[in-house]
């Protein structure tokens, strides 16, 4: 910073200084103006000028330093100077206080930030320039955020100072008329009895409800302007166009249909998307092959004798396809038609927010209308941009299902559920797996305990897990795939035969024509949804994967629900999405369940837990089946039983959480769980004994101890610490 802008820097500093010193926030109290309103009144009077020229001053230097009293001084104008002279004042003050703090806003940091985040200042200068006007106006007329730091944030953009301070003195206009006006009713108050009065009542109703307004009035403008360069149909075809036939899809159409609204359906590949077809179904289909022969291996936990496993991998693949053929009847064609959806088979591009044309499968065209597009077109893998990545023809849980030969030595790259799943169930099929990281664990969302069981039982199978590795270069040395990782600069190399990546995934918005609608995707292909999932438009919603933030099948349903009724519905009620309660499961053995806070979330936040555990290796069905291993995590309130969060590691986690899920999401805390009947021996019994747990450590120990002395006294037994001797037997 340069020895001007310290300058101007200190002396703001002083004169804010000056002004708490000197007490000027406890002068600019609606207290203090009334208790002087007299003599001010009486002064006023017969120096009009010199007071409304006196008052303009303090009014600028209040707003340019950014000083308590604004507000005040706004109800003091119209108490003072009337409707039409305080109105004027003010706005003019206002105005050019605004305008000074925005300008030493712009002065002093806008340079250091345009250094150092020369991107996203050029980003937010072209949004500025586009919108800022509006956006400005926005912010002046619905007063959410504080004036003040509208000031100093708008002075960081490349807005024109000609254009902030016209916009926002109009802007600002309708609220200081109704602060002017109010002040100018407060005036008239003499007794308890004015305060009940009608002109008084009608000031301060138009102060609580102006915000309203002026954001339905900014609604109404902002609506008509991004509608403005598209025709809207007549006649629609549809109430509800779904793009996507994956479970956010399905889920859409299903409810659009279920309330009797006329529905559309468009999926380009296969109904089901990829929980059907490449996720869910055929990983956990792979999983259950890769359980039974860790079973058959190490049937000797059972009293049997272990096996060495033999089996084709061409045999498990078919299994693999058998069981997506038989859930795939549930999401068909055929029987979406029957529940009263039109399924199209083809591509969808957008025209406006209301149109899109479709691309058919059999080579034809046809422009579909609907009220509201519901975007659903789930993700893809990402694959990294890895030097010689490409040449080794990677896997990625897309395309892995075509596999018909089993890697003898398997690279998979990703310590996240995906890559974590498949390492092991490779594994335990018989291929020798190297799974690198470049995290410091695995599973770096979960609890660093959670990581390190996850971690210990994959070592115990055989899995070489490299943390802290980052691979840098791919490359065929002598015949053989090779993988140059980077370990705190060390060059670590790894042969191996062939590579699954699992780094993460990006949502398909490729091909949807969202330029036509001013939409940009972020950065890993998901789209900028509000709180009622619409993207942009009122009337065009995303929800799944292509929405996020969770990527997960059940989280995309949930999302739907919102993204189908507020598309529907939501010209009389929109509904924000409700995350509070979301559950995940990773399903590697042992396997992890979650829902609500994890221990490093919680600290992270600052939200003050108690934890209570539980340790699976006590629970009856776990030893029957020779199970044992794992707890249970449960985070509460402090001294109370609410349930903040709950982490399930062992065998069935995810069938023991949902007792977990159900509880949070009505409220009921652990005592609940501890009073319900559970079957005896279930895993789920382990979800009592965790809130037995919790209820032992918050036993009454008082109570306890007066309840001991009452059997005691009715068995006539002596208290204890009390003698024969001082009962009088002797």
């Amino acid at each position: 910073m340069n020895w001007k802008k310290l300058t101007i820097l200190c002396l703001i500093l002083a004169l804010i200084g000056t002004f708490i010193a000197l007490g000027g926030h406890e002068v600019l109290t609606l207290d203090n103006l009334q208790r002087h309103q007299a003599e001010l009144d009486q002064w006023i009077a017969s120096h009009l000028f010199g007071a409304l020229l006196g008052f303009v001053v303090i009014y600028i230097v209040v707003t340019a330093l950014s000083l308590p009293g604004a507000t005040i001084l706004t109800l003091s104008a119209g108490a003072f100077f009337g409707n039409l002279d305080g109105l004027l004042a003010a706005s003019v003050a206002s105005t050019i206080g605004a305008t000074l703090a925005f300008l030493a806003a712009r002065f002093l940091f806008r340079d250091t930030l345009r250094n150092r985040y020369a991107d996203t200042i050029a980003r937010m200068d072209e949004g500025i320039q586009r919108d800022g006007a509006f956006y400005l106006a926005t912010l002046r007329l619905v007063p959410v955020f504080p004036f003040f730091l509208i000031n100093i944030a708008m002075g960081l953009t490349g807005m024109r100072v000609r254009t902030y301070s016209l916009v926002s003195w109009v802007a600002m206009m309708p609220g200081t008329f109704v602060y002017v006006n109010a002040g100018t009713q407060l005036a008239q108050i003499q007794s308890m009895g004015d305060i009940v009065s009608p002109s008084v009542l009608l000031s301060f109703g138009l102060l609580g409800v102006f915000p309203l307004i002026a954001k339905a009035v900014i609604g109404v403008i902002r609506r008509r302007r991004l509608y403005q360069q598209f025709e809207r149909p007549e006649t629609y075809d549809y109430n509800l166009l779904v793009i996507g036939g994956g479970s956010a899809g399905l889920v859409s159409a299903y409810i659009a249909a279920a309330v009797k609204a006329r529905v559309a359906l468009i999926e380009k590949h296969k109904m089901g998307g990829d929980c059907l077809n490449t996720g869910c179904v055929p990983s956990k289909a792979l999983i259950q092959s890769a359980k039974a022969a860790d079973t058959l291996r190490h049937a000797d936990r059972y009293g049997l004798e272990s096996v060495p496993v033999k089996g084709s991998f061409a045999s498990i693949m078919a299994r693999v396809k058998r069981v997506i053929a038989e859930v795939e009847p549930h999401d068909s064609p055929e029987r979406y038609r029957q529940l009263g959806v039109d399924c199209i088979a083809g591509e969808a591009r957008f025209v406006s927010p209301w149109e899109v044309d479709v691309s058919l499968a059999d080579g034809g065209t046809r422009r579909l209308s609907a009220r509201s597009i519901v975007i659903a077109t789930g993700g893809r893998p990402m694959v990294p941009p890895i030097p010689g990545l490409a040449e080794m023809e990677p896997i990625t849980s897309d395309s892995l299902w075509s596999l018909e030969t089993q890697p003898e030595r398997l690279l998979v790259l990703g310590g996240g559920p995906i890559g974590s799943e498949l390492s092991q169930a490779f594994a335990r099929l018989g291929s020798r797996v190297t799974q690198v990281e470049m995290a410091d664990r695995l599973l770096i969302k979960e609890d660093v305990e959670v990581s390190e069981t996850v971690l210990h039982r994959f070592r115990e199978e055989g899995i070489e897990v490299l943390l802290e590795h980052r691979a840098m270069e791919f490359a065929i040395e002598d015949g053989e795939k090779v993988v140059y990782c980077d370990h705190h600069g060390d060059r670590v190399r790894r042969p191996f035969d062939r590579v699954i990546v699992a780094v993460g995934r990006r949502g398909n918005t490729d091909g949807l024509g969202l330029e036509a609608l001013g939409i940009e995707p972020a950065g890993n292909g998901t789209l900028p949804v509000a709180e009622d999932l619409s993207v942009r438009y009122p009337n065009v919603f995303a929800c799944g994967d292509v929405a996020g933030p969770y990527q997960f099948t059940h989280a995309a349903a949930h999302q739907a629900w919102y993204a189908a009724v507020n598309g529907l519905f939501g010209q009389f009620r929109r509904f924000r999405v409700d995350y509070r309660v979301m559950p995940w499961v990773t399903f590697t053995a042992p396997e992890v369940a979650r829902v609500g806070l994890s221990e490093a979330e919680a600290g992270a936040q600052g939200v003050s837990v108690e934890v209570t555990r539980y340790d699976l290796g006590d629970l009856d069905r776990a030893i029957t089946e020779s199970r044992a291993g794992g707890f249970i995590k449960v985070l509460t309130a402090p001294g109370k039983d609410k349930i903040l969060g709950a982490v399930v590691v062992g065998p069935q986690a995810g069938e023991i959480l949902s007792e977990f899920t159900l509880a949070m999401k009505h409220g009921l805390g652990l005592n609940k769980i501890l009073g319900t009947i559970h079957p005896y021996p279930t895993w789920n019994e382990a979800a009592k004994y965790a809130a037995g747990e919790w209820k032992r450590a918050h036993a009454p120990q008082g109570i306890l101890r007066l309840l001991e002395k009452l059997h005691d006294w009715r068995r006539g037994k002596p208290a204890a610490g009390t003698t024969a001797t001082a009962r009088g037997e002797v």
